[in-house]
């Protein structure tokens, strides 16, 4: 029979560090647990039901209504708008004034493209 040709240290032996990865995850199995029992707990609460301190929402906040409105207010009409429609001397000037606006722009940069 042939002697055993694996030297002593390349023999398997249970290491420390074996040891210690099977105690952390004896010990994390129960904070895993918490940790996910408590994800799912904060499913059920609200965070405006939380104090502020905790992440709830922050003082001075408005109070909910007491009855939420039945549907949204989709008829409603804004008021009346408080400016009136231009009379024809008005719409002359505002025209005249965007007319000599533009001409001046034009002149503008008909010298910009000659000063090039």
């Amino acid at each position: 029979m042939l002697p055993n040709m694996v030297s002593k240290s390349r023999r398997v032996r249970p290491c420390a560090t074996e040891f210690v990865a099977a105690g952390a995850k004896a010990r994390f199995a129960p904070l895993l647990a918490l940790a996910l029992a408590a994800s799912l707990g904060a499913c059920a609460s609200r965070v405006a039901d939380l104090p502020q301190e905790l992440g709830g929402l922050p003082a001075g906040t408005p109070e909910r209504p007491a009855q939420p409105s039945a549907f949204p207010a989709v008829h409603d009409m804004p008021p009346p708008r408080p400016n009136t429609v231009l009379t024809d001397d008005e719409r002359k000037k505002a025209e005249a004034e965007l007319m000599a606006l533009r001409a001046r722009q034009e002149k503008q940069a008909a010298e910009a493209v000659k000063g090039q």
